[in-house]
């Protein structure tokens, strides 16, 4: 007797079905939590490969996208260095106008370490617009390369430029100004003075109209010297020979014509006085009229050094009241000006001096000297030419000190050769940040169009293998009332097997 159980042919039929909708419905309830009606190879050979292909190059573009993101970034960077290094330079040209607008050096010469300060920061900045180690620009080394295809043929490549030097031709082309540097230079300051009273032979004092041979001891003949040294040495300064219509104010006149050495006659005394910046001594060196008489010493002079109390008038044959003193730079730009009273004192002289910017003044009592350093060119001069007499016997127009080094802003030739760099130079960059902005707005279209081209793969990809959710829900409900009616014939079959028990 055969092992096998038999079973009728309604019932097996019955199983079959059953077992063909359990099947179908674990497929449907397969492409349910996937997703996807083709799940492998064996779904549907050519739609799964397919899709493969569409979603590897979404892949791949979705990595590009992600590079092309990074190239934006930088590139961002760059642009955003040079919006500020072209108003960097914008301050720069600020200063050469403010440097133009004036004619003071010193002021110039303030101008032109700013402008040096802001060429410094321009590359600080220009140095720091780097991105993940990429910095358009840094120059050699740093081009940008956007690649828009899987194989390379597509591409953008972005050239650096170097603005970390300022002074490349190839980028800014500014250079930094040469920055001023100071010098000096002195005067001194002595002098002494004496006098002589001029009398007749009844003791009268001499008016200046009086003939000065009414004085006991000029002849006419007589040789009248002012000398450098005592007893007739040294050098003859003024010479004026006697006659018999010699006035006392002709020889009044005669001192006074020399250079630092003040003459001056009192009508009421009959006091001669002499006021001189060095030694002097007048001399009657022909008393006898033959030459061979010793040199009669009338006045002598024996100066000193100033001290800073010292009034410019009564201490010195070159100041007189009312002269006017005046400062000014290289360009001729005045500082100030200074008038002499008869309160006047060497401190005064070196307080008005030291007041100005860039400008120092000293005194020293040990030499009687007064030192000026000034950061640019400076004259000290005034109206007076004697005033700055370099001793009794020799003047100059003034003090004057010429710097070691003028700035770069010293004059309006140099600053309006500067400007038009600085506009060639913001030329450059505008036109730089243009090319950015092209590349920049090239690679933001890419990255869109690589972005809807992802979904486009995407999309294809989906609808060779996503499944219909909708339709699949429907199979399953269908499926499952399947089901429902297949357990019940094969429950009708199984009751018609088992009527045969009725004949037992």
């Amino acid at each position: 007797m055969a092992d096998n159980i038999t079973l009728s042919a309604a019932v097996r039929q019955n199983l079959l079905t059953l077992q063909s909708t359990a099947d179908m419905m674990s497929g449907v309830q397969n492409r349910l939590a996937t997703g996807l009606k083709v799940n492998s190879a064996l779904d549907n050979p050519n739609s799964f490969f397919t899709a493969s292909g569409l979603n590897a190059r979404a892949s791949d573009l979705t990595n590009l996208l992600d590079d092309m993101g990074q190239v934006v970034q930088t590139m961002k960077a760059a642009d955003e260095g040079i919006t500020s290094i072209t108003k960097l330079v914008e301050s720069a040209k600020a200063k050469a106008n403010q440097a133009l607008q004036t004619q003071s050096q010193y002021e110039r010469s303030k101008f032109a370490k700013q402008y040096n300060d802001l060429l410094q920061q321009i590359e600080a900045l220009a140095k720091d617009s780097s991105y993940k180690g990429k910095n358009l620009l840094g120059g050699e080394g740093n081009n940008l390369t956007a690649i828009f295809n899987e194989d390379n043929t597509s591409k953008l490549t972005v050239a650096a430029v170097d603005y970390t030097d300022t002074t490349l031709s190839t980028g800014l082309n500014l250079t930094d100004l040469a920055e001023a540097k100071g010098g000096a230079a002195s005067f001194q300051l002595e002098g002494g003075a004496s006098s002589i009273t001029l009398t007749d032979g009844s003791g009268d004092a001499l008016g200046s109209g009086s003939l000065i041979t009414d004085f006991a001891s000029i002849t006419a003949g007589d040789v009248l010297t002012l000398r450098t040294a005592a007893s007739g040495g040294g050098s003859a300064v003024a010479t004026l020979t006697v006659t018999a219509n010699t006035t006392v104010q002709d020889v009044v006149t005669a001192l006074d014509g020399v250079a630092g050495v003040r003459a001056e006659f009192d009508e009421t005394t009959g006091a001669l006085s002499i006021t001189s910046n060095d030694d002097v001594f007048l001399y009657n060196s022909d008393d006898d009229n033959g030459g061979t008489a010793a040199p009669t010493d009338l006045v002598s002079v024996s100066t000193a050094n100033f001290t800073a109390s010292t009034q410019l008038l009564t201490g010195s044959a070159s100041f007189t009241a009312g002269d006017i003193l005046t400062l000014e730079d290289g360009n001729g730009y005045e500082l100030g000006s200074y008038e002499i009273t008869a309160e006047s004192t060497v401190a005064d002289l070196v307080d008005f001096i030291d007041d100005f910017n860039g400008v120092s003044a000293s005194f020293s009592t040990s030499t009687g000297k007064i030192t000026i350093e000034s950061d640019t060119d400076l004259s000290l001069t005034s109206d007076n030419a004697e005033d700055f007499a370099a001793s009794a016997f020799g003047s100059t127009t003034g003090v004057t000190i010429n710097a070691a080094q003028d700035s770069g802003f010293a004059t309006d030739n140099e600053i309006n050769a500067v400007i038009d760099r600085i506009n060639t130079a913001l030329s450059n960059l505008r036109a730089q940040a243009s090319e950015f902005g092209t590349n920049l707005s090239t690679v933001e279209i890419r990255q869109d169009y690589t972005k809807t081209l992802i979904n486009t793969l995407q999309e294809g990809a989906g609808k060779l293998t996503l499944a219909d959710t909708n339709e699949e829900g429907a199979n399953l409900l269908a499926l499952q009332t399947r089901q429902q009616l297949a357990s019940t014939s094969l429950s009708f079959a199984s009751q018609a097997d088992q009527t045969v028990l009725s004949l037992f």
